[in-house]
Parts: structure tokens; sequence; C-alpha cells
């Protein structure tokens, strides 16, 4: 099956352009993908995918006028699904471990679902906040807390990756802890009163 022609536009030209567009802005875009992203691997599957978009937006004959900031939004939307997955599948992750040796998972401190529907109630009261509390964190922290407790990145791996000191990542992470505690609180007084 031969390609189709773009606005008109050769075939050959049409790769011409992509190929432009990949070679200008693929230092920048993974620049940007590694700010938001430690894991080497996951930047380049989000680089990859990011690029087969395009190819694929031009394949299906999508007009695309400002091919540097589509790149950057499709990059933003890859990271932001990268961080959902993981949050979802954190829940099964061990948050520590009781005297007898037991794993004690996050989902054992959160109220059941077979409590009833104020236990499901209080339990997604609780998911929000703490989705809203980890958004109100400056990047910095969240990037750290992410990382270290969602990711399970050490700090020193945190370091090398990013070049910021342990003992700044170390504070970056107890400033986030210290908010999300304040705000958790509050959601458990308003249960409590």
């Amino acid at each position: 099956m031969n390609p189709v022609p773009i606005d008109g536009l050769p075939v050959n030209e049409q790769d011409r352009l992509l190929h432009e567009a990949m070679q200008r802005d693929e230092p920048r875009l993974r620049s940007f993908i590694r700010r938001h992203v430690n894991n080497s691997g996951d930047v380049e599957d989000i680089v990859q995918d990011v690029f087969y978009e395009l190819v694929e937006a031009y394949r299906m004959m999508k007009p695309i006028e400002h091919v540097t900031g589509w790149l950057f939004r499709v990059a933003r939307n890859r990271i932001v699904d990268l961080f959902r997955g993981r949050r979802t599948g954190s829940l099964s992750d061990p948050v520590s471990v009781e005297e007898d040796g037991r794993a004690l998972l996050l989902e054992d401190l959160l109220p059941s679902g077979d409590d009833g529907p104020e236990a499901v109630y209080a339990r997604n009261v609780l998911m929000e906040a703490l989705e809203e509390a980890l958004e109100e964190l400056p990047r910095e922290q969240r990037e750290v807390f992410l990382a270290h407790e969602v990711t399970g990145t050490s700090f020193k791996e945190l370091a090398e990756q990013t070049g910021v000191s342990m003992n700044t990542l170390l504070s970056r992470k107890r400033y986030a802890v210290l908010h999300l505690r304040r705000r958790l609180e509050a959601v458990k007084d308003d249960f409590e009163m």
C-alpha cells in the first residue's frame, strides 16, 4: 500500500518534514521528559510513543499546525498516563512491615469496601484527598515523593539521575510528607466530627 500524500505534498516531502521535526525537537523533548520521569527506559518509551503518534497523525491526514507544541502536549499526556498507571498499582506495594513480618499494604490502612457504603465513601474521599494533596505539592517535592514511594527509586539513584544532592532530595521528600500528613489529618478530622 502506497502512503497517501498529505496536503498535496509528495510522500518524500512528507518524510522530509517528519524527519526535520524529529531532528529539531527530539533533544528538547527528551530533556522535557527526563525532568518528569526518572527511569531512562520510560523516557525512551515515551519519546518513541510521541514520534509514533506524530507519524500516525500524518498517515491519518490529521493536520498539525504547530508540530513542536503538539509533540510536547502528547509527551505531557504520556507522562501523566505513566504516573496514573503507577499510582493505581501502588496500592499493592507494602507500606510497612508488621512485627510478625507480615507486609502491611496501603490497601490495609484504608477502609474496606466490604464494610458498607460509609466505608466506601470514606475510602473514596481519602483517595481523592491524597491525589489533590499530591497535585498541590511543588513539582520538585512531588517528583521526589513519587519516585521514592511509588516507583521505589532510591535516593542515591535519584541523586545520580538528577544531579541534586541526597540531602536536598531528602528535604524535599520530608516537606512532601509533612504536607500530605497535614492534608490527610484534616480529612480524618472531618470524619471524626
